[in-house]
């Protein structure tokens, strides 16, 4: 944008004017404020530095800009924080001087100013650029001081003191001064007495003489006289007169304007201003909201609570005519709240938050326009309300093209937060439309998109990006109210666009766990948030989320609300038949934030599972009308039983809100008659409950089912600690890398969720698990059952009863071996553990010690005693590997206090050693028992442990394989070589030259599947993610029938459904016979976390290992999958093209 520059000749203004620059503007023109007497320093002004106002004359020919000037004719007669448009007011002088700026230079389009942290400045020059139609840009808004005055100075601003009104600020020694001498006297002034560091509280004010945007002169001041106006001893004022100055041309300069000589009359290109001021602040849209295009009979009407309450309105008559278009209906809709706010002797100023839902985005100027014409800063003197806007789809379900809904309070007692100001703090709200408003002690946040306030661009990097930078955007609104989304946040209500992917939902809500959630701090208000995630068609700017915070904010000395009880109030009862009903599924659905008994915000979510039990022909769910119903009144039910139980009123409910999905194909209509009967029906057993005024809801249709974030954030499940679970011997706690993974609600598959995933017969949709465990992993407690089917154990379309009976033929199976095992060797099965060779290679038997070095007789079978026969091949070189199985297991997780135990011991070398018997091609090698003993700890029984240990085998085998055609590991390796070398060329290059082209150093990576890289908590949580998202629905068929593989060869959706994220996207690329596992790419997104080290600092492969020895215990098991299949996408399309 083109920009005119407030000017005062301070520091700040002339920042303001850097920062516009590094934003992409341009600075074409300064204004600047003058007294009417040339002799007069200072004026009296709230508004106006004018210091050393005889010198920013020559800012004209230092920048080669116009210069308008003119002298201040008003004065203070406005002293309010909001300004009105005041005739005498100095205010007007700056909008007749901008106005004449305008006039002349059409183009511009913007006005910067150098407000950090006055609102009556920042308010007062909104004002005048919302008058003129300019924006306002101040980019040191609420910017932290001591950083801002370090960085004017570090950037080459000079300036000097020139007034000086502050404790620990002298005249005599200070005045003068430039910025850089006194910064940290400055900064010592601030942590003795408080002063801000910039002078924002009017400590000091400063003349700029010098910097960057002086291309032509510098200002080099010859003489001035100190006029002290107080002598006051604790803290005297006074000022610099300057008296002379010149200036110095700089070399190499070229004047933007003039004929290049510096000492050409500065005059010819300041221009002084003088217009009589005009007024022109009436009020611009005056649209007369006429309703020709919609009946009174179209319109609805809906009413919540007493004093706080909703109000909405909206147009249902599927026969209408789709020509009537959105400003139409949506001039009709505003009218019909703004007749029903006068029926309550009620106005705009009333309104504390809009909701304005449209049905197509693009419309979002024009549905802009029309509500300007009813929302004005005239009829909300009080601070125009907060507002979120998103596109739904309306018209699909029978309704308008506009609906709105608004809160409205009876009293007039609101804080508002209106800036207008594009700035670095937060998003601008420029138009009638607030960034929050508080009443009470509630905030009510507008909704916050993932905009860069200096732009207001959306961020790159999408959804996930966009929600973090709202996030930020959030807090900073809340932290202008003392408080903070992290502490006092009461509901989330998040909008994410229909357009996400599912794996992008997945995302979404895995950044708000991470960036949000994980922070939390309940001591204000004892539990978690409610979230909800709701999904539209559209966000305005074509944004990906919005997210709406309500956050708790209290106003009483100790920080505790009181609520005064309702007199006669009556509270809600359910009948008993609905009682009987669904009080056992109340739990299960409901997320319920309380605070003193006197806020309640309260989400229930109405799942497919929770629908098909309370519905009577559970295939169509959501077509037939005694369905609709059932589920109007499971949610009235719910209503109920939350008011009930915390003891509020029917009048109490502020808003009152039922989402549904267009999926369904229900019309507006049809949802409207199903709750309005439920509601008939309740209100037989409540009579405080009104069912023949308006309905005390709304239903609002949405573009897909909608999703809890969690059921219950303060289950019990969730508050395990893993690391209790799985303990670390205290001698070793210091040294044991630290366990990053915590069981999280609503992403952490959990035993509820994991029960309620199987059918009654047992069948398991293995979709909903794959896609809960590759969220947030598995709790501790159903680990084992759980990865038996990620590792193929059973079949997912099993029932609980043939599971039952391949697990009992499993079990007869492993004794069978085991006992063969316990006849070559009795040590198998007896609770020790060999740690010395057993026999020779040519099969004679040795005298070997028991694991605590005593010896004993030689474990020889009972075939070999009884016959004296030579033994065969194949068991000497199973008893040759015994003693190195032990050496292992006694070395494998001893920090772990589990394996205090000889019985543990023991048990993890008996599964070894049957596997090693059992898979002659392999047998046993090093790195088996890492593999082994997590599976060895989370499996009660000992057979169940071994099986999984097998098909965990068939995963990785090849890793231990060396063949004709295969290497084992370093086969992965040299495909790691050749990924890196796709995706990222240059660390590749860079690995090659310190002659580590082989990737050697990640052979134990691979190898042990990280288990070195991470705590052992941490270690599981990786493979449960990679497991998972590796997944195929046809695993344990491939594995039962040995085929060796365990690709799906269908494109089939039903089956690419049930399939994990990596697997989908191998199987969508026709990678099926290309056996590339996951690991191998969570290697290379390790090396790509560390690209920046490893290119600055490895001289050398020692570097290389140092600098991935030092990544124990710092990666996210979550986000190296997730960037590994980034790297994924990436290396199939690289491939692909």
């Amino acid at each position: 944008m083109e920009v005119v520059a407030l000017v005062s000749g301070g520091k700040d203004s002339c920042f303001a004017m850097m920062r516009c620059l590094d934003y992409g503007h341009k600075v074409v023109a300064l204004a600047n404020l003058i007294p009417l007497d040339d002799g007069v320093d200072e004026l009296d002004s709230y508004m106006y530095q004018t210091v050393g106002h005889q010198i920013v004359v020559s800012y004209a020919k230092c920048m080669g800009l116009p210069l308008f000037r003119r002298r201040i004719r008003g004065s203070t007669r406005d002293q309010g924080l909001k300004y009105n448009v005041t005739a005498g007011d100095e205010v007007e002088d700056m909008f007749a001087l901008l106005s004449e700026v305008k006039r002349q230079i059409p183009s511009i389009s913007a006005v910067s100013s150098g407000a950090i942290a006055s609102d009556y400045q920042r308010l007062r020059v909104e004002s005048v650029c919302s008058r003129l139609g300019l924006v306002s840009l101040a980019y040191l808004w609420k910017q932290d001081q001591t950083l801002l005055l370090e960085e004017m100075i570090r950037r080459g601003i000079v300036a000097i003191t020139v007034k000086v009104a502050a404790l620990g600020l002298k005249p005599s020694s200070h005045l003068g001064k430039e910025l850089a001498e006194l910064k940290c006297h400055l900064l010592q002034m601030n942590e003795s007495y408080g002063i801000n560091v910039c002078g924002e509280g009017g400590e000091y004010e400063t003349l700029t003489l010098d910097c960057p945007l002086f291309c032509n002169a510098r200002i080099i001041l010859d003489d001035y006289e100190v006029i002290l106006h107080s002598a006051d001893s604790i803290a005297s004022v006074g000022i610099l007169h300057p008296r002379a100055f010149h200036l110095e041309h700089k070399p190499d300069s070229s004047d933007r304007i003039g004929d290049g000589s510096v000492t050409q009359d500065i005059s010819s290109c300041v221009y002084e201003v003088d217009e009589v001021i005009t007024r022109t602040d009436e009020e611009k849209h005056t649209l007369n909201p006429a309703v020709d295009a919609c009946t009174n009979k179209d319109l609805c009407i809906s009413k919540t609570g007493k004093n706080l309450r909703s109000i909405s309105c909206w147009i249902q008559d599927r026969s209408r005519d789709l020509e009537v278009g959105l400003k139409e209906d949506l001039i009709a809709v505003l009218s019909g709240i703004d007749n029903q706010l006068q029926e309550e002797g009620l106005g705009w100023v009333n309104v504390l938050y809009v909701h304005l839902y449209i049905s197509n985005m693009k419309e979002f100027g024009l549905a802009n326009e029309v509500y300007v014409s009813f929302i004005t800063e005239k009829k909300c003197y009080l601070g125009v309300p907060s507002r979120s806007t998103i596109e739904l789809p309306l018209v699909q379900v029978g309704l308008g093209k506009a609906y709105v809904e608004v809160l409205v309070s009876d009293e007039l007692k609101k804080r508002v937060l209106h800036v207008q100001s594009i700035s670095c703090w937060a998003p601008s709200c420029i138009g009638p439309y607030s960034q929050a408003t508080l009443y009470g002690e509630i905030l009510y946040m507008a909704g916050q998109l993932g905009l860069d306030p200096p732009t207001m661009k959306l961020c790159p990097g999408g959804a996930t990006a966009e929600l973090e930078l709202a996030l930020q955007n959030s807090e900073a609104v809340a932290n202008a109210f003392s408080c903070s989304i992290y502490s006092s946040a009461i509901h989330f209500l998040v909008y994410c666009s229909a357009q996400l992917t599912s794996d992008e939902k997945d995302e979404v809500e895995q950044t708000l766990q991470s960036s949000y959630i994980t922070r939390l701090d309940c001591s204000k208000t004892g539990l978690y948030p409610t979230v909800l995630y709701v999904f539209a068609p559209d966000l305005p700017k074509g944004a990906r989320v919005e997210i709406k915070p309500i956050l708790y904010v209290p106003t009483n000395d100790d920080g505790v609300a009181t609520r005064e009880m309702e007199t006669g109030m009556t509270q809600p009862a359910p009948s008993q038949a609905w009682s009987a009903q669904y009080s056992d599924l109340h739990d299960s659905c409901c997320q319920i934030h309380t605070i003193d008994g006197r806020i309640c915000s309260a989400v229930v979510s109405v799942t497919s599972d929770i629908a098909s039990k309370i519905c009577s022909t559970a295939g169509q769910l959501y077509h037939t009308e005694d369905n609709l119903k059932a589920m109007a009144r499971f949610c009235a039910f719910q209503i109920v039983k939350i008011l009930g139980d915390n003891k509020f009123s029917w009048d109490s409910i502020t808003m009152l809100r039922f989402y549904y999905s267009v999926e369904h194909s229900v019309a507006a209509d049809a949802m409207s008659r199903a709750f309005s009967e439920a509601f008939t029906e309740l209100a037989e057993d409540n009579s405080s409950l009104r069912t023949d005024e308006s309905p005390c809801y709304n239903i609002v249709p949405v573009s897909a089912k909608m999703r809890l974030l969690a059921c219950c954030y303060n289950d019990p499940e969730m508050q395990i600690d893993p690391d209790t679970v799985y303990p670390i011997r205290p001698d070793c706690r210091d040294d044991a890398p630290k366990t990053r993974f915590k069981p999280r609600a609503g992403l952490t598959l959990s035993p509820k969720r994991w029960k309620l995933l199987h059918n009654e017969e047992g069948v398991l949709d293995i979709a909903g698990v794959i896609k809960r465990v590759q969220r947030g992993g598995i709790h501790p407690t159903i680990k084992g059952e759980v990865w038996e089917f990620l590792l193929g154990c059973y079949d997912p379309k099993s029932t609980t009863e043939q599971r039952n009976q391949l697990r009992q033929q499993r079990r007869l199976e492993y004794e069978k071996l085991k006992t063969k095992c316990r006849e070559m060797d009795t040590t198998v099965g007896s609770g020790r553990v060999i740690t010395m060779p057993v026999i020779t290679e040519d099969g004679q038997p040795i005298e070997d010690p028991n694991a605590d070095g005593g010896a004993r007789p030689s474990s020889v079978g009972s075939e070999q005693q009884t016959t004296g026969a030579p033994l065969p091949k194949e068991v000497i070189q199973w008893k040759l590997t015994l003693h190195q199985i032990g050496l292992d297991v006694n070395r494998t997780d001893r920090v772990l206090v589990y394996y205090e135990s000889q019985e543990n011991l023991a048990r993890l070398w008996d599964i070894l050693s049957v596997y090693s018997w059992v898979d002659k091609d392999i047998g046993y090698c090093q790195g088996m028992s890492d593999l082994c003993s997590p599976i060895s700890i989370i499996l009660e029984h000992e057979a169940d442990a071994f099986w999984c240990f097998e098909r965990l085998m068939h995963r990785v085998r090849r890793n231990f394989q060396s063949t004709s055609t295969s290497i084992g590991v370093r086969a992965q390796l040299t495909t790691l070589s050749t990924i890196m070398k796709s995706v990222d060329p240059k660390l590749h290059e860079h690995l090659e030259n310190l002659d580590g082209g082989e990737y050697l150093f990640a052979f134990r990576m691979l190898m042990v599947l990280f288990r070195r890289e991470f705590s052992f908590v941490d270690t599981m949580y990786l493979w449960e993610l990679m497991w998972s998202m590796e997944y195929n629905p046809n695993l344990f068929s491939m594995l039962e029938s040995d085929t060796g593989t365990s690709k799906a060869t269908t494109k089939d959706e039903s089956v690419l459904r049930q399939c994990g994220k990596f697997e989908r996207k191998n199987l969508q690329a026709d990678k099926k016979d290309e056996e590339i596992p996951l690991s191998v790419f969570v290697v290379a997104s390790v090396l790509e976390a560390r690209n920046k080290k490893l290119l600055g600092e490895a001289k050398g492969l020692d570097d290389v290992v140092k600098i991935l020895n030092e990544i124990t215990g710092s990666l996210d098991a979550k986000k190296a999958c997730r960037e590994a299949l980034q790297i994924h996408e990436k290396y199939l399309n690289t491939v692909k093209a």
